[in-house]
């Protein structure tokens, strides 16, 4: 009798064979992803030389054969009954509403950012945004903050110009950085 019990049991748990509709959404994105990637390396013009043998197209093609195989093996496990495990990491209270305010906050802090990074430079709108990031995130610190996000602002500058040879605007500290 116990061995009866113990089969119901294995069936409620086991997954439903045949898979998720959401799932093969996923693997359908996972496809036509694959297949956009390929399509758009093969237009690349094949061109080499005695340092590059393969050409810039070698790698978005693998790239895309790679998402292509994904969707198939994960098409393949989805149609089997394979499922994720639930995220089970968070603590998120899903019966409270939204922080609308924390959102409008952070949205804010970027579009200033963006309004004004051409014309005071990288270093002044980008501690705009790391300090109104930390503020909307609830970091109540506010010289410290300051400080930390002039910091992190001009440690990207000359990350980004140094490190990568790509210029951020300056803005009205041209000269000085």
């Amino acid at each position: 009798m116990s061995t009866h019990v113990d089969e119901r049991s294995a069936e409620r748990t086991r997954p439903p064979r045949g898979g998720d509709r959401a799932q093969y959404g996923v693997c359908a994105f996972l496809a036509l992803l694959g297949t956009a990637v390929i399509v758009d390396g093969l237009g690349i013009p094949h061109i080499t030389s005695s340092t590059d043998p393969v050409g810039p197209r070698a790698v978005p093609v693998i790239l895309g054969v790679l998402l292509l195989v994904v969707a198939a093996l994960y098409a393949v496990d989805v149609a089997r009954g394979g499922r994720g495990e639930p995220e089970a990491g968070e603590d998120v209270d899903l019966s409270t509403g939204s922080d609308w305010r924390t959102v409008l906050l952070l949205v804010g802090a970027f579009v200033v950012n963006a309004v004004l990074i051409e014309q005071l430079g990288w270093v002044i709108s980008g501690t705009l945004l790391f300090w109104g990031t930390a503020f909307a995130l609830g970091n109540r610190h506010y010289v410290r903050s300051l400080l930390i996000a002039v910091a992190l602002s001009l440690t990207t500058f000359y990350a980004f110009a140094i490190g990568l040879g790509v210029n951020l605007p300056a803005g009205v500290l041209q000269g000085i950085l």
